[in-house]
């Protein structure tokens, strides 16, 4: 929470509420995966957040703290539609200050690790241009 224990996505429609609370109870492999990398502040202290609405949208992983979205993608997402329709989420989501990061699904199976080292060095990157 920020000052005045508003959140620091703005205001949420009670539909992408409801959907985003559906969504967390029904992650992929790849995002059950990552979450227990992420949750209870395990990766270095850092707060994240799964399936939080931000900026109308349902983001996939949030670290408020820090602007990190995290987003997973399936391979439905190589499809020309979703690839445009991702640019422009991107587009609106850092206007707002985020800066989105992208993995496969595969990737996440297959080297959590080096997922979660690149989460850190873009964490590490945006503090130090930041000071």
């Amino acid at each position: 929470m920020t000052e005045g224990g508003i959140l620091p996505h703005g205001k949420v429609s009670k539909l992408n509420r409801v959907r985003a609370r559906r969504m967390r109870k029904a992650l992929t492999d790849a995002e059950l995966a990552l979450w227990n990398e992420l949750r209870a502040h395990r990766l270095m202290g850092l707060g994240f957040r799964r399936q939080m609405p931000i900026a109308g949208y349902i983001v996939d992983f949030a670290c408020p703290e820090s602007r990190i979205i995290i987003e997973l993608d399936g391979s439905q997402h190589a499809l020309d539609a979703a690839l445009h329709y991702d640019a422009d989420r991107t587009v609106r989501l850092e206007q707002d200050g985020w800066t989105v990061l992208r993995f496969w699904d595969d990737e996440v199976l297959k080297d959590i690790d080096g997922v979660c080292r690149h989460i850190l060095a873009t964490i590490e990157t945006r503090k130090e241009l930041q000071s």
